[in-house]
């Protein structure tokens, strides 16, 4: 068992079946003797595997505080935390806030962002197209759900939209809320676009010269780390991408 515990930030609209294939990541992805605790926003919508969730895995609360950050205490013992992000609130304010509370609260290394594809959803309200886009920009794997009823043309254009700008995260058509090799989806190796979680060995030079060379000194050269473009702000405090509410859609 790892000795520090692996974090799987989980994005996905309410009532996509997040909980239900988390259930199946944990019984069939972890090995025994292996802790799990899910973290849940307060005030999202109740699950029907709800109890499957809580009978396998230590489920707590995450809430936000009076200026907008994530308080969530992290029980000892855990070894996978599924952090749930709210499935009505926007993704990438849920992001930002989820990267600083994982820097200052440390609660283990961040191992992969999966988001969980409500194609019914997505197929009845085309302008989400931009919201999901969103969540795969920042995803190492994206599970395609609730595809009951779906035309296969859809299914195949929505993938077709991020293999053809070559995104390198991992997508799977989720059958009867399982995946096909958990083990595999659970693997910590980063396959998404964004650099926003990256570390300092990762930032850049300001002046526009390589960190790695150039004639000045280490001392001389300012380092910081390239802004993800959907946390850009105009100076009025305004994304400098939006995307649609979610909540006016489910």
């Amino acid at each position: 068992m790892s000795e520090t515990p692996l974090v799987y930030l989980i994005l996905g609209a309410s009532g996509s079946g997040r909980r239900e294939i988390v259930v199946d990541l944990i019984e069939g992805g972890m090995p025994e003797g292996s802790r799990a605790l899910s973290l849940l926003a307060e005030g999202e919508t109740p699950d029907p595997a709800d109890a499957k969730l809580a009978a396998v895995s230590t489920v707590a609360t995450w809430r936000w505080t009076e200026g907008k950050e994530i308080d969530a205490e992290v029980a000892a013992g855990a070894d996978k935390i599924f952090f749930f992000a709210h499935g009505r609130q926007n993704p990438v304010d849920q992001i930002e806030a989820f990267k600083l509370w994982r820097e200052e609260s440390q609660p283990g290394e961040l191992a992969r962002i999966l988001t969980v594809v409500n194609c019914q959803l997505a197929e009845l309200h085309p302008p989400l197209l931009a919201w999901y886009d969103a969540c795969v920009h920042f995803s190492d794997v994206l599970l395609l759900n609730r595809r009951e009823g779906v035309a296969n043309k859809w299914i195949s254009d929505f993938q077709a939209r991020y293999k053809d700008q070559f995104f390198p995260c991992v997508v799977e058509l989720v059958r009867g809320g399982k995946v096909r090799n958990p083990v595999l989806i659970l693997e910590p190796l980063p396959l998404r676009v964004s650099h926003a979680f990256e570390n300092e060995a990762d930032w850049v030079a300001i002046d526009g010269s390589d960190a790695e060379g150039g004639d000045e000194s280490e001392d001389e050269v300012e380092l910081e780390q390239a802004e993800d473009p959907y946390f850009a702000r105009f100076d009025s405090g305004r994304r400098l991408k939006e995307i649609p509410r979610i909540d006016k859609f489910i």
